[in-house]
Formats: structure tokens, sequence, C-alpha cells
């Protein structure tokens, strides 16, 4: 099963987005980092991905993005190689 790692804090709806567009995949986040509670790992974020916005979504190593990207991914048929389906 490939590795799912999402940066995220309590309060976002785009990670619940995120999440959502996953679960109707089949697969579930191995990996949930709140970076709202914990400012090392927002700096972490920031550094492996160069960007402040949450979510942040790693398959594998493969840094995906947001969700927007991740939904573009879907929608251009890149989502499910990367899942391994």
């Amino acid at each position: 099963m490939t590795k799912i790692t999402m940066y995220s804090t309590q309060v976002c709806p785009y990670c619940v987005m995120a999440e959502r567009l996953l679960l109707s995949k089949g697969v579930t986040i191995t990996e949930k980092i709140l970076v709202d509670q914990d400012p090392v790992r927002r700096e972490e974020m920031m550094t492996r991905t160069g960007r402040r916005t949450v979510p942040q979504i790693f398959i594998g190593d493969t840094h995906v993005g947001g969700f927007d990207d991740l939904s573009a991914l879907d929608k251009a048929g890149k989502l499910d190689p990367l899942l391994g389906q």
C-alpha cells in the first residue's frame, strides 16, 4: 500500500475535501500532520514543499500539492496510477 502523508490543520475545508477524494478512491491517509499544533512540523512542511498553505499531500515520495492539484490529477486520470491502482 502506498503511503499517503497530508500536512493539515484542524479546521481546513480543503483538507476535508482532499481526504474525501482519497477515501472515494479506497485509500486512507497514512499520516496526517497537524501543523497548527506544531510549529516545527509547519517549518518542515514549508521546507519540503516550498508552500505555506494546507493541505500539502505526498503520495509516497511524490509531492502532489494541495486539494486543487489532487483534484486536477484525478480529472486528468493521473491519480490512480500514483495510488497504485
